[in-house]
């Protein structure tokens, strides 16, 4: 059925085109500026991709900006926010339509994710880390998972969380000890998972856990609900950023979960795992790269207002050089993401290479951008009243989760040298 332009799908909200094209006429804001010249991120889309990222940027801008303080200071998780986005198509980008997804292309994604992350950086990155675990259902489930799980996680009724950290395993990840012993035709979890986004508050965890022998081949894929007997959680970290969502450990004991939860075969959980987070990585990547925009801009108006020796700031050719080399970071972060984006879609052999150095290049000179931003507010950029301090210290974890930017070389160096 439809109404007002917007159709219902499997109980979620679906953007109709023809909502899209009248939504043409809705001027773009991105706190109340203008976007401009060479780092508009709409160059170079199709004008349907314009539409839906003109909805993420009016989105961004009248329900997560003028929260977004807030949301950091007081760690509130915005639930009903989040919902409203998923009523946008938000809460399951790329999932298949038939179990209520937008059927997006990871490129749709990457442009979407970086417009919301304009509004909250924090809350934008946990939506994506969502639509990662939705994901991983939809391609590697079964058809009864993928019609269990998925559409209440894409219209986020249900929140999910992803379980692969330990504290004993970062990076190296194929190390992990939580175990899922065979008990009849139930797992029996036992073991502990480490800095998860969503833990305590989501309902849909999606874990990785050894039900074999040491090594990658052992791991396996299960999800675990909230409310199962033996799940518990730590207690929520204080961090420097990302505060809009918590974070907390995950812990198993003697937690039984049916066989049935199980995603995909035995051992083939580690597969799953990556091709998550190749995904997950240009997620993580396009929410720095809304950060460093909106961060540009917020310079850019104080250089603009702000005097000194009795002129503006913009007058500075030091500062407007600053400005150019920020510019084109932001601009080559974009391309970059864009384009492993498009090879990941097109299940490219560079793929998994193109999405680290994504992750890699666009996480750290993002970080830059803010940072450089930062210092040319002066004194008042330290200052909470001032956004680009949260852009800064929400991003910062970028360079570390999703595969830290050490592993990143790794594996971009191992595929250089594999020839």
């Amino acid at each position: 059925m439809a109404c007002a332009g917007i159709l219902f799908h499997s109980s979620r909200l679906i953007i109709s085109r023809g909502f899209l094209r009248r939504l043409q006429n809705v001027p773009h804001r991105l706190q109340g500026r203008r976007m401009i010249s060479c780092i508009d991120p709409s160059i170079g889309l199709a004008d349907e991709q314009k539409e839906f990222q003109k909805v993420a940027f009016d989105f961004a801008a009248a329900e997560m900006a003028p929260n977004m303080a807030e949301w950091d200071q007081q760690e509130i998780f915005p639930v009903e926010t989040m919902r409203k986005a998923a009523q946008l198509g938000f809460g399951g980008i790329y999932v298949q339509p038939d179990v209520g997804g937008s059927g997006l292309s990871r490129l749709d994604t990457s442009i979407i994710f970086e417009a919301l992350s304009t509004g909250c950086t924090s809350t934008t990155a946990y939506i994506s880390i969502h639509n990662m675990c939705a994901w991983m259902i939809d391609r590697f489930g079964s058809e009864e998972q993928r019609h269990r799980y998925c559409p209440k996680l894409c219209t986020m009724e249900k929140f999910a969380s992803y379980c692969l950290t330990e504290p004993g395993s970062g990076s190296d990840a194929a190390s992990l000890l939580t175990t899922a012993k065979r008990d009849g035709d139930h797992y029996v979890l036992s073991g502990s998972k480490a800095f998860i986004s969503g833990g305590g508050e989501a309902d849909v965890y999606v874990v990785m856990c050894r039900t074999g022998v040491k090594g990658s081949k052992g791991i396996s894929c299960v999800v675990v609900e909230k409310g199962t007997p033996g799940l518990s959680f730590g207690k929520k970290e204080k961090k420097v950023g990302w505060n809009s969502q918590p974070t907390r450990a995950v812990v198993f004991e003697d937690c039984a979960i049916p066989i049935t939860n199980r995603i995909g075969e035995e051992g083939q959980g580690f597969n799953i795992a990556m091709h998550g987070l190749n995904g997950g990585r240009i997620n993580i990547a396009s929410c720095s790269l809304g950060a460093a925009y909106a961060s540009i801009l917020l310079a850019r108006d104080h250089l603009k207002v702000r005097k000194q020796f009795g002129e503006p700031l913009s007058s500075s050719q030091y500062l407007q050089f600053k400005l150019a080399e920020m510019a084109t970071k932001l601009v080559a972060s974009r391309l970059l993401i864009r384009s492993a984006a498009v090879a990941l879609q097109q299940g490219r052999e560079d793929a998994v290479a193109l999405c680290s150095m994504a992750k890699l290049f666009a996480t750290d000179e993002c970080f830059a951008i803010c940072n450089q931003a930062l210092q040319m507010h002066g004194g008042y950029g330290y200052l909470k009243d001032y956004a680009v301090q949260q852009f800064l210290r929400d991003i910062r974890v970028h360079q570390i989760l999703e595969g830290t930017n050490e592993v990143m070389r790794m594996l971009i160096s191992r595929n250089v040298l594999q020839e």
